[in-house]
């Protein structure tokens, strides 16, 4: 199984600016409504404490299993975190996938997997790298934010996601066959590099991310030295990232009796266009959000935001 908008043969899609500048401005109205106190600490800050039975924030981490199990329970609180929703982008082009009118568990499981792959290989790389260096980063940094002064940590969130917020929308613009496909060589004799690449992606989200739980994480593996605990507790964070997404594929794809296929296939074009729907709204979000509406709350520029 491979996304949909990467086979070689695709019906013609119409409308396909209107359908652009629509997903664009969804994707802007989402970063002006966006709330991150209620989904950091309402969803985040509660879901974390549930799970670990304490106060997340407030107690110390007391050894590597503690980190370990930190880390995983973070990553899960953290699914709906603006620096993790570009994840749930993928979902649509994996349960479109026209292989078979109702897919197997076998093909899906295989898709995840290499989504798996991507992710663990990128945040394991990153977690070595913390744990040997992790002191001098910005993300390591306490200092609190100055009005009118973008901190180090700010600029790597900003250089990081603004680069995976244009991967998406590039992705959604392939998708509609308005810039060329980037997997076109690879895609016939290793079709599992597109799964990989988009698990690079949401593993990539780490880099730059400046939940506060993850931030804890970050520190303690940063002061650990140990690079084994390092690797492993940001790949348990990125697998906990991942978890819903893949529980809503799932059950997309398995748990309706092939409904959601069918419908995507009854229409040519129609599975094409939502998956690029998908990449540009989040896409456009994750770009947005993390660049000009950084640059708004720091004090630089005015942007639109509703608080609440």
């Amino acid at each position: 199984m491979q996304p949909t908008f990467l086979h070689a043969q695709r019906p013609a899609i119409p409308k396909r600016g209107r359908l652009v500048v629509l997903s664009a401005l969804a994707g802007f109205v989402l970063t002006v409504i966006w709330s991150a106190p209620f989904v950091d600490r309402v969803i985040g800050d509660n879901v974390a404490n549930s799970m670990l039975g304490h106060d997340a924030k407030a107690t110390p981490l007391d050894g590597v299993l503690a980190g370990i199990a930190f880390a995983f329970v973070t990553g899960l609180a953290g699914s709906f975190t603006a620096c993790n929703i570009a994840v749930f982008g993928v979902v649509t082009p994996l349960v479109g996938d026209r292989g078979a009118a109702r897919p197997r568990w076998r093909d899906s499981l295989r898709a995840l997997w290499w989504i798996c792959v991507g992710a663990v290989g990128i945040s394991a790389v990153y977690g070595a790298l913390v744990a040997i260096v992790g002191t001098s980063m910005p993300q390591f940094a306490t200092t609190a934010s100055v009005a009118g002064v973008l901190s180090p940590r700010q600029v790597q969130s900003m250089i990081v996601f603004g680069l995976i917020g244009v991967a998406f929308v590039y992705l959604g613009l392939a998708a509609l066959r308005l810039v060329p496909d980037p997997f076109a060589r690879v895609r016939q004799r290793h079709p599992a590099v597109p799964l990989v690449v988009m698990g690079v992606l949401i593993g990539a989200l780490l880099i730059g991310r400046p939940f506060p739980l993850f931030r804890i994480m970050f520190r303690h593996a940063a002061e650990s030295g140990n690079v084994l605990y390092g690797m492993s507790a940001f790949v348990l964070q990125s697998l906990g990232n991942l978890v819903i997404a893949a529980v809503v594929f799932l059950v997309l794809a398995h748990g309706t009796g092939g409904r959601v296929q069918r419908w995507l296939a009854a229409r040519p074009g129609r599975t094409e266009r939502i998956t690029a729907v998908a990449f540009l709204v989040f896409g456009t979000f994750t770009l947005l959000y993390w660049d000009l509406r950084s640059l708004g709350r720091a004090g630089l520029i005015w942007y639109p935001a509703v608080g609440w």
